[in-house]
């Protein structure tokens, strides 16, 4: 998935998409403490379907870490595995999001869907 090469027509849309995935990590921002514990993301290092997955992390990680660097973002890699965020929230409860087959603003909206409503 590295050595693609993108017509002008898609590197334009995948810009735009990273700029709208981009908007709703800043409203996550330092969101994430208030109401969880911990944001796990599971995906596969190699199927298409978590492909936008992988794009989300590589593009916004950093972003949301610096916005939290005191709050776990776990990132778990597995070979087949489904691509899908977890939140746990206190005394334990958890809630999770199917992240397979979306793009990276999809997947931005699915984690602040897990913020926004424990």
């Amino acid at each position: 998935w590295w050595g693609r090469s993108w017509g002008a027509g898609q590197a334009e849309g995948r810009k735009m998409a990273a700029a709208a995935a981009g908007a709703v990590v800043r409203g996550i921002g330092s969101k994430l403490s208030q109401n969880l514990r911990e944001v796990r993301i599971h995906l596969c290092q190699s199927s298409a379907a978590s492909q936008g997955t992988r794009d989300f992390i590589e593009q916004h990680y950093v972003a949301l870490k610096k916005a939290n660097p005191e709050f776990p973002i776990l990132i778990r890699e597995c070979a087949g595995v489904q691509s899908k965020a977890w939140a746990r929230y206190e005394f334990g409860r958890e809630r999770n999001v199917p992240l397979d087959n979306l793009n990276p603003e999809q997947v931005a909206k699915a984690l602040e869907s897990l913020i926004t409503k424990p």
